[in-house]
């Protein structure tokens, strides 16, 4: 962005009112959007540490500000403050762009999320489509960044993230198939509208599933975070990266699970569909952010609950799972929606 900027004054060098007005807007409209969720970030990772701390009945972090609420600045300015290591052997250029090109692939899927029918930051007819396309890039940056690193366990931890993350999405992309036969749309706002009624959970529960199971290995969650598998791996794809750049793919890995979270809630949960319909209610505004924030929040407690209560899998069962389980079970659920909604004459008029 600062770069396209500095292009523009260079070849419009008068530059008007109304041209510098619209630059600011622009800056304050992207900051609008990532300030407040680097502020999630941190509490999300905050929350997750006392919530698997009470799972475990340990104490959890308590020690900085009042119960242990700065923490996650203290690990933040812990990791800008230390010095960056690069490896002499790594390749530099390389080495470096990764965690810019993951942190942007995170970041630029967020433009299209709807907030509310009329609280989006870019309004785009084709919203999951687009997600879903930028997000299945971050596998260059996982497998690049181990490769450029020069380092054995780096470079496993990389091709483990390409091969889980590519039989995992062919999953999720048959998932994405039955929600759009649903709605009829690829519009974000509009799978939303369309859950009015019923919420697609109930009649695509499987599908809720499915999609639940391979979002954990697209997140490299537990039980299926063998990229980062400490045992073996040491910390996968990003162990030689320290300082800012290990910050940035800390961020961007959380703001993927936030971000994952969302779209569950839009797909299957209404997203910013009120719980309750309450007419006239003067405060309807805030309700309904309230509804997404609360389904967002139970979202993120099943996944930290699941890391919590389940142990890691082997990758040889974790490949079992996503080529022989669950893809023949999404394929026959697809195939089943699409037979009970042509003999009942409820297709979509145009997908």
């Amino acid at each position: 962005m600062l770069i396209s900027f500095y292009f523009y004054f260079y070849f419009f060098k008068k530059v008007s009112f109304m041209s510098l007005f619209f630059i600011i807007i622009v800056i304050i409209k992207y900051l609008s959007l990532i300030l407040p969720l680097l502020l999630a970030v941190a509490m999300l990772t905050l929350s997750e540490r006392k919530l698997l701390a009470a799972i475990q009945r340990r104490v959890g972090p308590n020690v900085v500000g009042v119960f242990g609420l700065g923490q996650a600045i203290a690990d933040g300015g812990k990791l800008l403050l230390k010095e960056p290591i690069i490896p002499l052997s790594s390749y530099f250029f390389t080495f470096l762009l990764m965690p810019l090109i993951f942190m942007f692939v995170c970041f630029g899927s967020w433009l299209v999320i709807p907030f509310g029918e009329n609280s989006i930051t870019v309004v785009n007819h084709t919203g999951l489509l687009f997600i879903f396309g930028l997000s299945s890039l971050s596998v260059y940056a996982l497998m690049f960044s181990g490769w450029s690193s020069n380092s054995l366990y780096a470079l496993l931890g990389g091709l483990r993230s390409a091969a889980q993350m590519i039989a995992y999405e062919v999953v999720i992309g048959f998932v994405l198939v039955n929600v759009v036969i649903f709605s009829g749309s690829l519009n974000l706002n509009k799978i939303c509208l369309m859950q009015q009624h019923v919420y697609f959970i109930l009649p695509l529960l499987p599908v809720f599933l499915f999609f639940l199971i391979s979002s954990l290995a697209e997140l490299n969650r537990a039980p299926f975070d063998l990229p980062e598998a400490e045992g073996e791996l040491v910390a996968g794809y990003n162990v030689e990266y320290s300082s800012f750049s290990f910050a940035l793919f800390f961020l961007a890995e959380y703001g993927n699970i936030i971000l994952m979270s969302i779209v569950l809630a839009i797909l299957f949960l209404g997203g910013w569909l009120p719980i309750i319909f309450f007419n006239n209610f003067i405060f309807f505004d805030f309700y309904i952010y309230l509804s997404f924030v609360f389904k967002i929040l139970l979202i993120l407690f099943i996944f930290i609950g699941i890391r919590a209560l389940l142990p890691r899998y082997r990758y040889d069962q974790l490949m079992f799972l996503g080529w022989k389980v669950l893809l023949p079970l999404t394929l026959f659920w697809l195939i089943l929606t699409i037979i009970i909604l042509f003999i009942f004459k409820w297709l979509p008029i145009s997908i």
